[in-house]
């Protein structure tokens, strides 16, 4: 029988409104939710419980993967800089609990996706640096030419022959929708660049020799795509190889080695 893998999905606090109330919510895009789903996978929220800045293994041992999604701004005095006139409001509690989470997700090999602020914050998390406002730097809104929505923000970007993102997405060149302003400064050591736009700004990190994989544009927006899928494999193989009674080393191609 095949096994059903769980998927953590970190959920932000962000103020929302219905019925009768209008407060704080743990709020995820019901696409991310939806594209785990197809690809066979249950999910669970995880919001940032403070207590998880220390404990992380407390819900990661209950999970088969990890989806860190989009979002607001990592704080600046993460990485060492000053933060810049256009940054978001920082949200403390989301950072320190997404950077335990990734640290220690890597320590267990347990399969983990980065979508947009995701990437960032694995990037930072290992230790990297982030460009604050990439139109200063590139000279070009192409990353985010209409703030609030997806349409009319496509690009494309090319992709590492052989590497987990090409794997994942199953060709060298894609036609991505993005919508951030911000992007890798200095590359986390212990990271490869595996995808980039035309613009040279890099579009897809990975970490040589298991599942964890970022990717700077929003896969949950494009029904077509395959990156969700390939987490839900690469955890579904981990389970299998667990049920197995084998030490779990996932391969670029989300089986086991």
């Amino acid at each position: 029988m095949t096994p059903t893998p769980v998927i953590g999905v970190c959920a932000p606090l962000e103020r929302a409104r219905w019925a009768v109330w209008d407060m704080p919510a743990a709020l995820v895009a019901a696409n991310y939710l939806e594209a785990a789903w197809a690809a066979g996978a249950r999910t669970v929220l995880i919001p940032p419980d403070p207590v998880l800045a220390k404990d992380p293994g407390s819900v990661l041992t209950r999970i088969d993967g990890l989806l860190l999604i989009g979002g607001a701004d990592i704080s600046a005095d993460r990485y060492g800089a000053v933060s810049h006139e256009r940054s978001e409001p920082p949200q403390p509690d989301r950072d320190a609990v997404e950077i335990a989470l990734v640290r220690d997700a890597i320590t267990r090999g347990l399969p983990t996706l980065g979508i947009c602020r995701g990437l960032q914050i694995i990037n930072v998390a290992l230790g990297g640096t982030l460009c604050q406002h990439l139109p200063d730097e590139l000279g070009s809104r192409a990353h985010r030419r209409h703030i609030g929505q997806f349409e009319g923000n496509g690009h494309d970007v090319s992709i590492a022959p052989h590497s987990l993102a090409a794997h994942a997405i199953g060709s060298e060149l894609h036609r991505v929708i993005s919508h951030h302003h911000q992007g890798v400064r200095e590359l986390a050591d212990g990271l490869v660049a595996s995808g980039w736009s035309e613009d040279g700004l890099i579009e897809a990190v990975e970490r040589p020799g298991g599942y964890l994989l970022g990717v700077q544009w929003h896969p949950e927006a494009d029904p077509a795509s395959p990156i969700i899928r390939s987490l839900v494999d690469a955890a579904r193989a981990r389970l299998e190889s667990q049920a197995r009674g084998e030490n779990f080393a996932p391969d670029q191609r989300g089986g086991t080695r």
